[in-house]
């Protein structure tokens, strides 16, 4: 990518100096701390299933919908905000994030039936969405060589979340209840996002994208597909990957609870998974800024799957810690890729909107899943269907990135063999 001079041209590029700083390091600190805050509202929900199957008299499938509401605000506020980042910065998504989050948590305290809360849902998962999407689009700006590694980074955010507030939220619901923990959250959220959020005033700029889109368009000829086709593909892949992940991130907690070890250990359970997913996300970054984007992603759903047919063996209490932490170290690098990828690829200039379209499509995936995983529960009284369910979602997923990655292969093969 050209860069030049002195900080001209549109707002959102880049410039010498900058890119892979000492302050674009920093940024990535601020970045994963505004996440792992934001991104409370994708866990306080798993953590509350069986507290609301119970308070609001409803069936699991029927608790399950807070978290599908949830998930539907956050897939189409990444997008919103995404698109907002990209014209006015990333200042005024995280403002947003925090008002959002605050109103949504405050007011589902006061809620008296399920559908309720569920609205309520929608608010919150919208909020949360200034946590994810836009800051790794934003992020994404700020590096080239270690883009992959600093966009693991910006999405480590919601498992880091995942990995600190199943914990804290689980304490304060047993000792203070549900409602005032939701007070208590919605309360503090903005006093850590609207300082940090400040903090991130800063603008990126470049004269010219030309020689970075002529170089992502050399390595979409390579692959043979248009844009949109690609852009396609991607969607589906994420959709499907998240179909399967969804599984035991959303239920693990009540999972544990059906088989008599209590909702505590479930709580543990997804911390630990979510912990070492954090491990996971950072460290597919390093292998991915070394082998590529498109390897590490196959590489991240198969050993998803694997975990996944591990749940459908065994289920005491041991291997169930030991298999959910396998789960988190084998798909916490999966849903960074197709950021990296989308960088790779596609327009420099429409990376929000195509970062944002793909990502919605993995929350999507999480939230249909998650339903669909409650719904399974209840027409089958176990969740070894739901496993299972998971599990041939992620084999099209498998279908799919490794046709994208190794199709162009096998056709340049295919065409060197018919002419000799």
């Amino acid at each position: 990518m050209a860069l030049s001079g002195k900080q001209i041209g549109a707002p959102g590029d880049l410039v010498p100096g900058e890119v892979d700083s000492a302050y674009a390091w920093l940024r990535l600190v601020l970045t994963l701390i505004l996440g792992t805050v934001a991104c409370v509202g994708n866990w306080s929900v798993v953590v509350l299933l069986p507290t609301l199957q119970i308070e609001f008299d409803t069936v699991r499938g029927g608790a399950s919908l807070p978290y599908t509401c949830t998930m539907l605000g956050f897939a189409f506020g990444g997008v919103a905000m995404g698109r907002l980042a990209d014209r006015v910065g990333i200042v005024l998504p995280v403002l947003l994030g925090a008002f959002l989050l605050c109103i949504g948590y405050v007011l589902a305290a006061f809620t008296s039936n399920i559908w309720q809360f569920a609205a309520l849902s929608v608010v919150i998962g919208l909020g949360s969405a200034a946590g994810f999407a836009p800051l790794i689009s934003d992020l994404s700006h700020w590096f080239r060589k270690h883009r992959a590694l600093a966009v693991a980074f910006a999405a480590s955010g919601s498992y880091l979340s995942g990995a600190v507030w199943p914990l804290i939220i689980e304490h304060f619901q047993a000792t203070q209840g549900w409602r005032a923990t939701h007070i208590g959250i919605g309360l503090f959220i903005p006093l850590v996002m609207v300082p940090i959020g400040l903090l991130l005033k800063r603008r990126v700029q470049t004269a010219s994208y030309a020689e970075a889109e002529a170089a992502t368009e050399a390595a979409r000829n390579e692959l043979g597909l248009k844009p949109n086709v690609l852009q396609a593909i991607l969607v589906v892949a994420g959709f499907a990957c998240c179909m399967a992940m969804s599984m035991p991130q959303v239920h693990i907690v009540a999972y544990c609870g059906d088989l008599g070890y209590g909702v505590a250990v479930g709580t543990q359970i997804i911390a630990l998974m979510l912990g070492l997913g954090v491990v996971s996300r950072l460290a597919s970054g390093v292998v991915a800024d070394r082998i590529g984007a498109g390897p590490m992603l196959i590489l991240g759903s198969s050993m998803q799957a694997a975990a996944l047919l591990l749940y459908l063996f065994f289920d005491s209490r041991s291997s169930l810690y030991v298999i959910s932490g396998l789960f988190g170290l084998f798909q916490g690098g999966i849903v960074p890729m197709y950021a990296v990828i989308i960088r790779q690829f596609l327009p420099p200039r429409e990376a929000g909107i195509r970062i944002s379209l793909v990502l919605m499509a993995t929350v999507l995936g999480m939230a249909c899943g998650g339903l669909a995983a409650g719904y399974i529960f209840d027409a089958t009284g176990s969740y070894r269907l739901a496993f299972l369910h998971g599990f041939l979602w992620n084999i099209v997923n498998l279908v799919l990135v490794s046709w994208l990655i190794f199709g162009p292969k096998l056709r340049q093969w295919r065409r060197e063999a018919i002419a000799s």
